[in-house]
């Protein structure tokens, strides 16, 4: 089985042209003795929209690795592929993350329901977890109704593994179960649930994104409690390391958080979590290089600060389009976006300062920010004349994009 690191990155390059920048910040890790494994992502969506094809991604990080001399482990994940998207990923992707949170809450069936349980007596009862201070009571009922609302969920993850294991042959590959995307976080009894059904369907799940409680919206920070957040992470950690002795599950398997980029006020907790249970975490993030790029863009003046307010222009002219795919993880109230008119008036400083993503700076617009995070269609119908700028202004682009993720990301999670 190919192993993924202890500490994992996952970074999207949505129009494929950050490789090196985003390697970098790795390289500068490394020379700091931390290793922390690059996870090329991009979902179909993304995909779809831009109008590219899952070997892109695979073919930039390799241009970035040979350019860099990386001798290190990297990985191309197909992200948050199901069924009907699996295949096209299949050949170019090594890390696949396995998205069933459409099957959470249906029902697998009573008599599915009912083996699961007959199967897992352990699970009914008091459930004294290493790590946990109090002990969990359950009921058969208890483990009934957690069964039903997740037993198709994984079992059809089952499918989606099996479906890869059988194309991949003998290639090996590193599987995430994404759980996240769902009303409620779960708990403990729920999450040791989740893994006792995973091993049941011999998936060697190497990662699982549970869902976590707060708001983990689009290019923003975490909305919500961080002591609630850091008392979850440490639950899910030693429910995981429970779970691995209890059911043969592979010995790295760790969390997944989605969404995790420019999460600045659980970092802390993350980072006091990890040293604590000496465990691994896969942080997932994705358009935060994108919104790099436009500061970039922005930084160098001239023709990128014009082609950084057309963006604007054209996404708040088409805020509701935009919006509406990502109305569960951005939270932006309109009266605090800017005109286009404003922002055409904006120097590359008011440009810059409006969009980084540096809380506090008084000109920080984090509604601005979160609208321009989903905008990223607009630069792709610009085609070649988006990328070609890119190029213009690559040394302003890759020096934002590297930055970003050593200092703001990589440095305050790992260092």
């Amino acid at each position: 089985m190919l192993q993924l690191g202890k500490l994992s990155i996952g970074i999207g390059d949505r129009f494929a042209h950050q490789a090196k920048a985003q390697l970098n910040a790795f390289v500068q890790a490394a020379e700091q003795g931390v290793d922390v494994v690059p996870v090329w992502n991009k979902s179909n969506r993304e995909h779809l929209t831009i109008g590219s094809e899952p070997r892109s991604v695979r073919e930039a990080a390799d241009v970035a690795v040979k350019e860099l001399s990386w001798t290190k482990p990297f990985h191309v994940d197909a992200d948050h592929i199901r069924l009907d998207t699996v295949d096209r990923f299949i050949p170019h992707s090594d890390f696949f993350t396995i998205d069933v949170a459409d099957s959470i809450g249906q029902l697998a069936g009573a008599n599915a329901v009912q083996a699961f349980v007959n199967r897992h007596p352990e699970l009914a009862g008091r459930l004294e977890i290493p790590g946990i201070d109090q002990p969990f009571e359950t009921t058969r009922a208890t483990v009934e109704q957690i069964a039903a609302r997740y037993l198709l969920a994984v079992q059809d993850a089952g499918k989606i593994y099996r479906r890869i294991a059988e194309a991949k042959g003998a290639a090996p590959f590193i599987t995430e179960v994404s759980m996240d995307e769902t009303d409620n976080p779960q708990t403990p009894p729920e999450l040791l649930v989740i893994l006792a059904a995973i091993s049941d369907e011999q998936i060697p799940a190497q990662t699982i994104a549970p869902k976590f409680s707060g708001r983990f919206n689009k290019g923003v920070d975490y909305a919500g409690d961080a002591g609630r957040f850091e008392t979850e992470f440490q639950q899910d950690l030693a429910v995981i390391g429970f779970a691995i002795s209890k059911y043969n599950l592979p010995d790295n398997l760790k969390l997944s958080v989605h969404s995790g980029s420019d999460k600045f006020s659980i970092y802390a907790p993350i980072q006091r979590s990890l040293s604590r249970f000496n465990a691994g975490v896969h942080l997932k993030t994705a358009g935060t290089t994108w919104l790099e790029e436009l500061i970039g863009l922005a930084e160098a003046g001239g023709e990128g600060l014009a082609l950084s307010k057309e963006i604007y222009r054209e996404a708040i002219a088409h805020v509701d389009e935009l919006c509406a795919p990502y109305a569960a993880v951005i939270d932006i109230a309109r009266e605090k976006l800017p005109t286009a008119t404003e922002v055409d008036a904006w120097t590359s400083e008011q440009y810059v300062a409006a969009l980084r993503h540096e809380p506090n700076c008084p000109a920080f617009n984090p509604h601005l920010r979160q609208l321009l995070h989903v905008g990223y269609k607009i630069a792709a119908k610009m085609g070649r004349r988006y990328l070609q700028m890119l190029e213009s202004c690559s040394e302003a682009v890759s020096r934002n994009v590297t930055t970003n993720l050593y200092e703001r990301h990589i440095k305050p999670l790992f260092l």
